[in-house]
């Protein structure tokens, strides 16, 4: 992240995936984000979304964000880093705080938020996000934005999202190993999902499923919050290695196969279709029916699905869906996935594509993209937050103070300054 300008700067989201390294580069403005670049290369250094190889990682990530660079002409210094992987789990808390002053201030909810993630974790594990789903004002609940309400008791019902403590660290530790500041860690899905989806999916309930190289993530908003997140881990590789398993081709061969030819649902696939299957250790290619190519999906993408609906069932949320769900990440773009989707999840479904976003939109109008906007945007919210702190009228005050030049004793100028830190460190 480098400044551009008093009011912009530049924001770079880091997916880190089992099959691609992605780097994103968004400039912000205002509530605006211009894509300037983005960097896209293989990687073979995860496994299941989890670090595998630091050095194969390594090399990745300076392949991608030398390619972002060079595509939106800025140095990348700090980025965004995206983390998922099966280690991730989700839990419910509550929290409670007095309203100081009778009206809801930022710094009230700030403490009630600590307050609801004062739950012992494993000593292996850290709190990634507490991701609010509402908040009760004395009797009222259902509130969004309790911030300028009266009142003198503030709760909160949030989610926490807890990961692998040595998971999160391998991640920083690969960006750090390329000379890069890692600004902050963010849930894959949560990115994805703020790069997909529309406030009204929010509100009326949603599913973002986001299917990877070597997971499925999954993230439910109910009434505009969020829910439930979990990992299922299965994704696009278990399709490619079903591929190279039963039609006897290489891995990476089975791969480009499931790219041009691959069908989700057989009946879309005509008869007297048919695709070369190249051979491996020195065999000649041959020709099959695509029919076969599909047959050998299909169950896999089912067996996706329904493990996907079983998820869903066991938070009791199905009903709640009202919007349906929204499939990214690179695996969706599987000819009949949303089809087949909707029959066994049983609710209307669509392709997310990044969207919120202006500048060069064709570089990253693929779902394989959306957790690399999503991570932009979720770093421009944080940017944007943080300004928003700072211009808070105690740091107002603070700053008037420390600049002021009236005649005043050290004494008194102390005693001012440490009034000043008293309030801060209370309100922040």
């Amino acid at each position: 992240m480098s400044t551009t300008s008093s009011e912009s700067e530049i924001v770079v989201g880091l997916d880190i995936g089992t099959t691609k390294v992605c780097a994103v580069v968004g400039e912000t403005h205002g509530d605006t984000v211009t894509i300037l670049g983005v960097g896209s290369v293989p990687c073979r250094g995860l496994r299941k979304g989890i670090v595998s190889n630091i050095d194969w990682t390594v090399r990745s990530i300076k392949e991608a964000i030398d390619a972002a660079q060079t595509m939106a002409g800025v140095e990348i210094r700090t980025v965004y880093a995206g983390v998922a992987g099966s280690h991730i789990r989700s839990m419910t808390s509550d929290g409670v705080a007095a309203i100081s002053g009778g009206e809801v201030t930022r710094a009230d909810v700030e403490r009630v938020l600590e307050g609801a993630r004062a739950i012992p974790v494993d000593a292996d594990r850290q709190i990634l996000h507490v991701l609010p789903r509402e908040y009760i004002v004395d009797a009222q609940d259902g509130i969004r934005d309790p911030i300028g309400m009266s009142g003198v008791r503030l709760g909160a019902k949030v989610n926490l999202v807890t990961a692998a403590t040595s998971c999160v660290q391998n991640v920083i530790r690969c960006a750090e190993r390329c000379g890069l500041v890692v600004a902050d860690v963010v849930l894959e899905p949560l990115a994805s999902a703020e790069a997909v989806l529309s406030e009204d999916e929010k509100e009326i309930g949603v599913a973002v499923i986001d299917i990877g190289g070597g997971t499925t993530d999954l993230l439910l908003y109910v009434d505009g919050g969020i829910a439930h997140t979990s990992v299922i881990p299965v994704g696009g590789n278990n399709i490619t290695s079903d591929i190279a398993a039963g039609l006897r081709t290489p891995m990476a061969e089975a791969d480009r196969l499931k790219r041009n030819s691959g069908c989700a649902l057989g009946r879309m696939v005509g008869d007297e279709e048919e695709v070369e299957v190249p051979g491996v250790g020195g065999h000649a290619p041959r020709r099959t029916a695509r029919r076969v190519l599909s047959d050998i999906i299909e169950p896999r993408v089912e067996e996706m699905f329904a493990a996907i609906r079983k998820r869903i069932e066991d938070t009791g949320m199905l009903e709640q869906l009202s919007a349906g769900a929204v499939l990214t990440g690179g695996a969706v773009l599987l000819e009949g996935m949303p089809e087949f989707a909707e029959e066994i999840l049983g609710m209307p479904v669509r392709i997310g594509f990044p969207s919120g976003v202006d500048g060069i939109t064709q570089a990253v109008q693929g779902p394989q993209f959306s957790t690399g906007v999503g991570l932009v945007k979720f770093g421009a919210h944080a940017i944007a937050e943080a300004r928003l702190r700072d211009a808070s009228p105690i740091v107002s005050l603070m700053r008037q103070k420390v600049s002021s030049h009236v005649a005043i004793s050290d004494v008194e100028a102390a005693k001012e300054h440490s009034k000043l830190w008293a309030w801060l460190k209370a309100a922040f």
